[in-house]
């Protein structure tokens, strides 16, 4: 009787959610779970959580091989040694080695890496990249930037992630791209970082301001309260035609169009993806074509303007599809 084929067990770890699924070599999930991070739990808790949903996910499994275990975690990673540096959303978890902790406790090899990346190695492998290659245009270098709470980006090229010396590339979110002294203060301790400008975070902090400074706003509807204003407020005003939320969402497109241009000339891409919550209200404005277009406006030479900017295809999905591809890689098998 011929042998299951294998499959990857794939984790996305955010701030809020553990996300983990299984997924065969053509990109389809079998099955998924999540479960909530304990508020204020401390490392034992979190990773004793994340632990039995992975043991789950394993269970599950019952007679198809398991490849290996994959982990996509937002924040500086180790992709070595799978430590954990300074994450954001996971303080606790800082100097954590999730592969030596989890390799014996699981039975299985484990891979961890920055979620950023691995969501580039995603879409590379199944959301964006496939399309391109069926289209007859496989892409040589893409780079991928999730605008959400925060920024973060990676970047494929080759097929293999570029890591940098010590896994910390790509981190896109945190190029400066404004130099005034009044500039919005990251979170990372630096000023007019792009993720200061054009996060969903950053789009929020701003608007609250305007509407504290009584400068009209739809976007407040009934409520009149400036803290119930969210990023998913501010597009939704600006699709009803509120200037002032047009003007947010402007300085979020010159941003952006700063940054991908300075991206343009860093990594030469031939396909730019965009993810995170924040290009969904930018796309349903219908903006990605004018965010192209001054890209395009400001390149150094007419062959940096060879490059397409679309949308994530697999959304929520690619950093557990990257995880699942790290797998694949790691044992030397071509999804």
């Amino acid at each position: 009787m011929p042998q299951p084929p294998g499959v990857a067990v794939a984790m996305d770890w955010g701030g809020t959610w553990v996300r983990v699924a299984v997924i065969d070599r053509g990109g389809e999930i079998l099955w998924q779970s999540r479960v909530a991070n304990a508020p204020g739990g401390d490392k034992d808790r979190l990773l004793r959580d994340a632990q039995e949903v992975l043991a789950r996910a394993i269970s599950w499994c019952d007679l198809r091989p398991v490849v290996g275990v994959a982990v996509a975690v937002a924040g500086p990673v180790d992709a070595e040694t799978g430590t954990l540096y300074d994450p954001p959303n996971l303080p606790a978890l800082n100097g954590v080695s999730l592969k030596a902790l989890w390799e014996p406790a699981l039975g299985h090899r484990v891979w961890v890496g920055n979620d950023a990346n691995l969501a580039a190695l995603g879409e590379y492998r199944y959301g964006a990249g496939r399309e391109a290659r069926r289209r007859g245009e496989p892409p040589e270098t893409l780079v991928y930037l999730t605008v959400s709470t925060g920024i973060g980006g990676g970047v494929v090229s080759g097929g293999q992630v570029f890591l940098g010396a010590h896994g910390l590339a790509a981190e896109i979110g945190h190029m400066v791209i404004d130099r005034r002294a009044d500039a919005p203060q990251c979170q990372c301790g630096n000023r007019g970082c792009l993720e200061a400008l054009a996060s969903g975070t950053a789009i929020a902090k701003i608007a609250r301001a305007a509407v504290a400074d009584a400068r009209s706003l739809i976007l407040t509807l009934a409520s009149g309260e400036a803290q119930s204003v969210t990023s998913e407020t501010v597009f939704r005003a600006a699709s009803q035609g509120d200037a002032l939320a047009q003007s947010i969402v402007e300085g979020v497109v010159q941003a952006l169009s700063v940054g991908l241009t300075n991206v343009l000339h860093l990594y030469n891409p031939d396909l730019v993806v965009l993810g995170g919550g924040v290009t969904l209200g930018l796309d349903g404005l219908g903006l990605l074509p004018r965010i192209h277009s001054l890209m395009v406006q400001s390149a150094m030479s007419q062959r940096h303007t060879d490059f397409r900017l679309v949308a994530s295809q697999l959304g929520d999905a690619a950093g557990m599809l990257g995880a699942a591809t790290m797998v694949w890689q790691g044992v030397g098998v071509s999804p």
